[in-house]
């Protein structure tokens, strides 16, 4: 247990880890997606610590405050840092919430390290089963769509994390509400990232097969997805994962975008609670 604040702890390659922990109570550890930062939880952190959760979450290796790698940039290794975060702080009994990028990052971690620390896991707008179409997956984006974005990114990631912001957040619908601060919040923690980290994880996040890792998961699992999210669409992801989890709820929420934490902050910081405290 820990007073409010934030550290930076060493992994096995030498690769140094920021992380914030919040509040005392049982731990909730909140992955985050691509290419933001623990930041991205923070609505979520600062309501379920004021509840009565010790709330945790980190920056990715490559991304935010953590060290920017060469090497590790894939998705077992997201999973062998959050198994050694985990680790580090003698983490039990523990919630996992993952999104996007970071639900992933929480499957592999429990098909491949167990749920020994781990009581149920929420996965909210991720990429699980696989984001890439294929023979096995035809509900999948193709890969040039992936390919756009490694060739935003490695052309002109300022304007990249700048445009990306309006499929994000749903902001070409009619009737969103997003600010400018929203946007601004999104581009700040993508440029305090990596090029070769967050260049890399594109491909981690879409052609990464957590088929496998969803049959594992032993304990129960929270699936909220957006049924318009433009980012990770709800056929190919939260739709399918449901079916391969032996113990899963889903939650679709209406018009739905990818950016839940902030467009939903009301609706997912209340499911979150709720699931918490069944």
């Amino acid at each position: 247990m820990s007073d409010k604040q934030a550290s930076i702890f060493t992994t096995s390659d030498g690769t140094e880890i920021y992380y914030k922990d919040w509040g005392s109570g049982q731990p909730v550890v909140f992955s985050h997606g691509w290419p933001l930062t623990a930041d991205a939880w923070e609505s979520q952190m600062m309501f379920l610590a004021e509840n009565g959760f010790r709330a945790i979450a980190h920056d990715r290796r490559g991304h935010g405050r953590s060290s920017q790698p060469w090497h590790g940039n894939e998705m077992d290794t997201y999973a062998d840092d959050l198994a050694e975060l985990l680790d580090h702080l003698d983490i039990k009994d523990a919630m996992l919430v993952g999104h996007s990028t970071g639900g992933g990052e929480v499957t592999r971690y429990l098909g491949r390290h167990g749920t020994s620390r781990v009581a149920k896991a929420v996965l909210v707008g991720a990429v699980p089963p696989i984001m890439l179409k294929s023979e096995n997956n035809p509900v999948g984006l193709p890969i040039s769509a992936f390919d756009e974005i490694r060739k935003g990114v490695a052309t002109d990631r300022s304007q990249f994390f700048q445009d990306i912001t309006t499929p994000f957040f749903g902001a070409n619908r009619e009737g969103a509400q997003v600010s400018q601060g929203m946007r601004d919040s999104f581009w700040l923690q993508g440029m305090m990232g990596g090029l070769k980290n967050q260049y890399d994880c594109i491909k981690a996040f879409s052609e990464t097969d957590f088929t496998e890792d969803l049959r594992k998961i032993d304990i129960p699992v929270l699936i909220i997805h957006g049924d318009d999210d433009q980012i990770v669409p709800f056929e190919g992801s939260a739709k399918l994962s449901v079916e391969l989890l032996p113990q899963a709820e889903l939650k679709v929420y209406p018009s739905g975008d990818h950016a839940l934490a902030d467009t939903h902050k009301d609706d997912l910081n209340a499911d979150l609670l709720a699931f918490a405290q069944a």
